[in-house]
């Protein structure tokens, strides 16, 4: 769970996240990154964990992007099976049980929830859903992947997905969820996607010109290093 100035919400979120895993009866652990916040995120989720050996709070002083606080979790984590959770909870986090009902079905290597999907159910600003839509025409126009979406928070990956993909991965913030995709495609993994509820609130709901730069121009590295550089290949898999 990658956090950023979730500081009201961060602790409630963390202990529903701990629920619904006791819930499903797996043996699991949370790991949470506070991304350099400029409130009190790492004290309340600290706070949530406090008795708890299985949630682990770690921080940066400076934000370094959700990419930077993903493979940090990841550095911290032991699982043969790894969650990506967006801390705001706009994703159910309950919707993992589908993520792992259609692994099991299709042996994929990785699930990814899709707002494309056809039984994705949204509630989320109009101006949101056209930039998706033209990031996801520019996404296909690029890279040919057999996917309708990679921006959705919530995926779920066996570990050795991850390790081979993330010492790879430069992109630390606007790309970074595509990077992450378009290498495990590259390397051979199978991705399966999963349909989500997304319950918008109101966090993120602006989106500007400089916003909309960055991700195309991490977009554009990454299309610089797969197909024309081929660094992703320099070193092997």
């Amino acid at each position: 769970m990658p956090a950023y100035n979730e500081g009201p919400r961060i602790r409630a979120n963390i202990l529903a996240v701990d629920r619904m895993f006791k819930a499903m009866g797996r043996a699991y652990e949370i790991v949470v990154v506070d991304d350099g916040s400029g409130d009190w995120t790492y004290e309340e989720a600290a706070a949530a964990a406090k008795g708890k050996r299985h949630i682990s709070v770690h921080r940066h002083p400076m934000n370094q992007g959700k990419g930077w606080a993903l493979k940090e979790a990841f550095r911290h984590s032991h699982g043969e099976w790894i969650v990506f959770l967006d801390s705001d909870l706009d994703i159910d986090p309950s919707q993992l049980e589908v993520f792992f009902k259609i692994q099991s079905e299709d042996q994929a290597d990785v699930v990814i929830g899709s707002k494309r999907h056809p039984d994705s159910k949204l509630h989320y600003p109009l101006k949101r859903r056209i930039v998706s839509a033209g990031y996801f025409f520019l996404v296909k126009l690029l890279f040919q992947m057999p996917l309708r979406d990679t921006q959705t928070g919530l995926k779920l990956f066996r570990r050795e997905v991850l390790k081979a993909v993330f010492p790879k991965v430069l992109v630390k913030r606007y790309a970074f969820d595509l990077e992450l995709l378009v290498l495990a495609h590259h390397f051979g993994f199978s991705i399966s996607e999963a349909p989500v509820i997304v319950e918008y609130r109101g966090k993120f709901g602006h989106i500007g010109l400089r916003s909309v730069y960055n991700i195309w121009w991490d977009t554009m590295a990454v299309f610089y290093r797969l197909r024309l550089r081929r660094y992703y290949d320099q070193a092997g898999r």
